[in-house]
């Protein structure tokens, strides 16, 4: 454990940092699972509605820095692949 008082006030907000990181990401998983789910029930205006709202969460990720511009566009190719076939 650091004694510098800056170092234990920079392990504590990095902390923070992290879990509202994973809590985002975990966010974002659920909402391209929620793409395929509908794809698979073969429910065309869930599907429409669920990739809209994944869309919208892979951008604010992005643009936090959370996940990589390439992840952020090679999920909306596959995405909007899935829901091309209904």
């Amino acid at each position: 454990m650091a004694n510098i008082k800056q170092q234990i006030k920079r392990i504590r907000t990095n902390e923070k940092a992290r879990q509202a990181n994973v809590s985002y990401k975990s966010g974002l998983k659920t909402a391209i699972k929620n793409v395929y789910a509908a794809v698979e029930a073969k429910n065309a205006e869930e599907a429409k509605a669920a990739l809209s709202l994944a869309y919208k969460k892979l951008d604010k990720a992005q643009a936090k820095g959370i996940v990589h511009k390439n992840y952020v566009a090679r999920q909306k190719a596959e995405l909007a692949k899935a829901v091309n076939t209904l």
